[in-house]
């Protein structure tokens, strides 16, 4: 089955986690991605959490957001190389890059430069703060994007105060939302003949996730606090809550499920509590309620508890870890971590955060060795044999 990016070529320059992330999801769904890399390869290959798959050029995190790519490799500091882009540039839909603004146009490979040979060329730009603005040229790393869009401002507790979150949310969103980008641009193209620009800012594109927080000021006035584990419902039973030797999470934010729980807890006699009437109520008394539930659900383990709340209607999780919940029934039933042979072994994977009827996403392969497809590449741009000997040996690819 044929799926949505077959015969879309993307040159992905893009580097470390946002913009690999991006392109992997076109991957996924079938883009032929050529990822150009320095003769060295890319830091994030040898990230140091296992020194042999370090070792190797292959550091996990680096192959999560790499399956399905090519690998080429070239030093964009010499002429002969920023020719081969070019023609590459010629041939493809698709320029993917996230350097700071203005290192592709210093490089002379840059949106006007290659629109210029290709004007039906997509190019995407990702960056902290996008290619315009006073803090255009700022880097734009994860945790200070965390730090700078307000999401660390309201995760965290009073007494720790703010928390970064427990993965790289901005690197993370900004990828989704360049890919979404490029795909509208295709789309758009299918109408106008025309490629364009798709300048993506990692700050931006955080305050988009943060859609809600921002009316909350700007149509109410509401000034966002440290939230902890607390529900944007601002539910006092949705919430993290004791539960035994560990915790449990409950998503109860309708009256209907408040019953279930309480009456599912065995203290429906908390149910015609006056203190208890309603959600404000409920609110104004929010120590006394918790009292009540953690004293209920001291009696069983998490686990247990997450099995008898869903089944009476009140929504609820135990605190899986990493490790487990890939092997949780629900995700092994739809078949969400994908399974490839590799050299090294069976090994699995993330793929596509949804599923299509039609040719949805498929990890084919795993990430490229460091210039594995060179020869493959320029062979395509009609260079023989001896000519690719002639620029490894001056180290131009």
């Amino acid at each position: 089955m044929t799926r949505p990016f077959e015969g879309v070529k993307i040159l992905d320059f893009t580097q470390v986690l946002a913009g690999p992330y991006a392109s992997y999801q076109l991957a996924l769904l079938g883009a032929d991605v050529i990822k150009v890399e320095r003769r060295e390869g890319e830091d994030m290959r040898r990230t140091p959490l296992s020194r042999e798959w370090a070792d190797r050029g292959l550091a996990p995190g680096w192959q999560a957001i790499n399956g399905n790519k090519r690998s080429l490799t070239l030093d964009l500091q010499k002429p002969e190389a920023i020719t081969i882009v070019k023609q590459l540039a010629e041939q493809a839909d698709v320029v993917m890059e996230n350097f700071r603004p203005g290192v592709m146009d210093k490089l002379g490979i840059g949106y006007k430069a290659l629109s210029a040979i290709n004007p039906r060329l997509i190019y995407c730009a990702i960056s902290g703060f996008g290619q315009t603005g006073p803090e255009r040229s700022g880097a734009g790393y994860d945790g200070k994007i965390q730090a700078l869009s307000g999401i660390m401002s309201i995760t965290g507790h009073e007494e720790t105060g703010p928390t970064r979150a427990g993965f790289a949310v901005c690197d993370v969103l900004s990828g989704a939302t360049a890919a979404f980008g490029v795909s509208s641009a295709l789309f758009q193209r299918t109408h106008t003949g025309k490629g364009q620009m798709v300048d993506v800012s990692m700050l931006e594109a955080t305050l988009a996730f943060l859609s809600g927080q921002v009316a909350d000021y700007s149509v109410a006035g509401h000034r966002q606090q440290l939230s902890g584990n607390q529900a944007v419902s601002r539910r006092p039973t949705a919430n993290l809550f004791k539960a035994g030797s560990g915790y449990l999470l409950l998503a109860v934010n309708s009256e209907k499920q408040y019953r279930a729980l309480m009456t599912a807890l065995g203290r429906a006699d908390a149910l015609d509590d006056p203190r208890f009437a309603d959600w404000f109520a409920r609110q104004e008394n929010e120590p006394a309620l918790r009292a009540i539930i953690e004293e209920a659900l001291a009696k069983k383990d998490p686990r247990e508890w997450e099995k008898i709340l869903d089944a009476a209607g009140a929504p609820c999780a135990s605190i899986w870890k990493v490790e487990e919940v890939i092997d949780h029934p629900q995700i092994a039933a739809r078949g969400a971590i994908q399974e490839i042979d590799t050299p090294y072994g069976r090994l699995r994977f993330a793929g596509s955060g949804f599923q299509l009827a039609h040719g949805g996403g498929r990890l084919e392969r795993m990430a490229p060795a460091l210039s594995a497809h060179t020869e493959e590449v320029l062979a395509s741009l009609g260079y023989d044999k001896s000519a690719i000997a002639d620029l490894r040996a001056r180290e131009i690819v």
